[in-house]
């Protein structure tokens, strides 16, 4: 007997006792759809978290950690190492492009009677573009707020929300540090997950942060080159330019955003894989089904295996026949399980804006699994059909 005709004997007593290999093909279908769901929910995630901590703009950071001598002799460049004159050295490198400087601390934002304490941010232009600081409402700080140091603020909707409650804060003047900002834009809400970690921020121009804070140190620098291969190249021209300004040795290094974010994706997908894991023991309680209801029907239709022993059938042939019938089984489980796994994860993407990545080769893994399954559970049905002994088979009742 061919594979295609025993193939047919599978599909024939499936759709005999429709309800019973429905009820069989559920316990694969709910372990097969929930680790599809939860691969493609983590590897979205952490796709999502590297892109975070990457940025859009391939860059790399300059980080400065000082030996405890360095420490001592200047215990506040910890937390305002740069200056503008080391903006301007590092400008002479050839392989930079963008440069990127912030500088931050916390303090209080007041509008009228309301007061919030606040991440206060001082950024150059560059800022805008490499991190993509988008507003909802307004404008963005202009070339001329940089320029002349004006007190336009950008707000986060955080605060935004916090701050004017059902106002609208455009054109609104509040006061950072105690200083009167006009208010010129809200940015761009968190969408999906991210929502829950917005967070109160203002950012102003640097030059007037100055002001405000009486501080002309900056707290980060990030840099970003023309041709992406020579970005490494750059950080570490940047960094030994600083030593070498400094006087350090090895005080200020390269973070390569990338390999931490690379460093944390490893972690998430380990996660996953635990996570998927647990999820698969439902497979392993779908399989038992499958081998339960192969040898109730391997009792059912003991005077058909013996008649086809009869007929010259072989113990391999008899085999061969149930182990494709439990493969038949789990393989549409299977199935209908990555099509509702995946249809889940695409639904729930689309309501909390959350990204899900349905990838080929789990889809894949999925189909070979259901057939693994199939093949495991069915061994022992299938055996026992080829020990019967034709004769007492054919005296069954």
């Amino acid at each position: 007997m061919s594979i295609v005709e025993n193939i047919k004997i599978a599909f024939s007593s499936i759709f005999v006792h429709k309800m019973r290999s429905i009820l069989t093909m559920i316990g694969i279908i709910i372990g097969v759809s929930s680790v599809i769901f939860i691969v493609a929910l983590g590897q979205g995630g952490t796709e999502k978290l590297k892109s975070l901590i990457v940025g859009s703009g391939n860059t790399v950071s300059l980080s400065y950690s000082p030996s405890e001598e360095e420490m001592k002799e200047n215990p506040d460049a910890l937390w305002s190492p740069f200056t503008e004159d080391d903006i301007r050295s590092i400008e002479t490198i050839p392989e930079i492009s963008k440069i990127v400087t912030s500088s931050d601390e916390f303090g209080n934002v007041r509008y009228r009677e309301n007061t919030i304490e606040s991440s206060i941010s001082g950024i150059n232009q560059t800022y805008i573009e490499v991190n993509e600081l988008n507003v909802s409402s307004g404008r963005n700080l202009l070339p001329s707020d940089f320029l002349g140091g004006g007190r336009a603020a950008v707000i986060s909707s955080g605060l935004s929300k916090e701050l004017f409650e059902k106002e609208e804060p455009l054109g609104k003047i509040i006061y950072v540090q105690s200083q009167p900002f006009e208010v010129v834009g809200v940015l761009e809400k968190p969408t999906g997950l991210l929502a829950s970690f917005s967070s109160n921020e203002v950012y102003v121009p640097w030059k007037t942060w100055r002001t405000i804070t009486g501080n002309n140190k900056i707290s980060s620098i990030t840099i970003q080159a023309e041709n992406t291969e020579k970005l490494q190249e750059a950080g570490k021209k940047a960094a030994q330019l600083l030593n070498q300004i400094h006087g350090t040795e090895e005080a200020y290094q390269v973070t390569n955003m990338e390999e931490i974010a690379e460093g944390i994706g490893q972690i998430t997908s380990i996660m996953t894989l635990i996570i998927g894991c647990i999820a698969g023991v439902s497979l392993l309680v779908g399989g038992i089904g499958v081998m339960n209801i192969m040898l109730v029907s391997i009792t059912e239709r003991t005077r058909e295996i013996g008649t086809r022993m009869a007929l010259g059938a072989t113990r391999g042939q008899i085999l061969f026949q149930f182990l494709v019938e439990a493969m038949t089984l789990t393989l549409i489980g299977g199935t209908i399980g990555i099509l509702f796994g995946a249809g889940v994860a695409y639904l729930v993407s689309s309501i909390i804006g959350f990204p899900i990545i349905v990838s080929l080769p789990i889809v894949l893994i999925g189909l070979l699994f259901s057939m693994f399954i199939g093949i495991i559970f069915g061994i022992l049905p299938a055996n026992k059909a080829s020990n019967l002994d034709p004769i007492e088979a054919l005296r069954y009742e």
